[in-house]
């Protein structure tokens, strides 16, 4: 009976994935370790131009340059300083795709000198952030005038994530293995500007 009822919460697990086999695989290394990744098919324009870079090379010996516990690590430049590659994408915001643990979103200019929300054509976080209670998100839903699914709601409130940057930013993709070299990253020693005191630097490949 146990060996069925465990079967049956992995392939729920499992169902609630995005994951096809027609999604782009990526991996990110640090010395922190792995992290395997997916690019939303949904999101094609931030998609292509994340696998345009990973192929190019732009992310390779570049730093996670902003750090923040409990919220996200940043990266995107380039290997020498290089902080963007000087052009922007529209947002593309599908309501499937939110701020959980683990998602990968694009990074962008503030709203008063960017209403229509267009992404950075480099920088990029993925999320860590905190777990939320039902009081909290139904305040934010109220806020932000948008609304959740249950099952939104409930990975906001066990595995957590940052649901205040939901429709503002958009996120393209989400680690799927590899959530602990997150919160490892996370943890740096960081100073002025969220920079870590010690660099960490990053490999990025498509997987076959």
């Amino acid at each position: 009976m146990k060996k069925v009822i465990v079967i049956f919460m992995m392939s729920m697990f499992l169902g609630s994935m995005s994951y096809s086999q027609n999604e782009t695989m990526f991996v990110i290394h640090t010395d922190y370790g792995d992290m395997t990744g997916m690019l939303y098919n949904d999101t094609p324009g931030h998609r292509d131009n994340f696998i345009k870079l990973i192929n190019e090379g732009w992310f390779n010996g570049s730093t996670f340059h902003r750090v923040i516990k409990n919220f996200m690590i940043q990266g995107g430049g380039k290997e020498g300083g290089t902080v963007d590659v000087g052009y922007t994408i529209p947002a593309e915001f599908v309501p499937e795709y939110f701020h959980k643990k683990g998602a990968l979103a694009a990074a962008r200019t503030a709203d008063q000198v960017n209403p229509e929300k267009r992404s950075s054509g480099s920088q990029f976080y993925i999320v860590q952030g905190k777990r939320y209670g039902d009081k909290e998100l139904g305040d934010l839903e109220m806020r932000k005038n948008c609304e959740w699914t249950a099952e939104q709601k409930e990975t906001y409130k066990t595995v957590g994530g940052v649901a205040f940057l939901d429709y503002d930013y958009t996120v393209f993709g989400e680690i799927i293995d590899g959530l602990d070299v997150i919160d490892k990253i996370a943890a740096v020693q960081t100073a002025r500007g969220d920079k870590p005191l010690k660099d960490v630097t990053m490999t990025v490949e498509i997987i076959d």
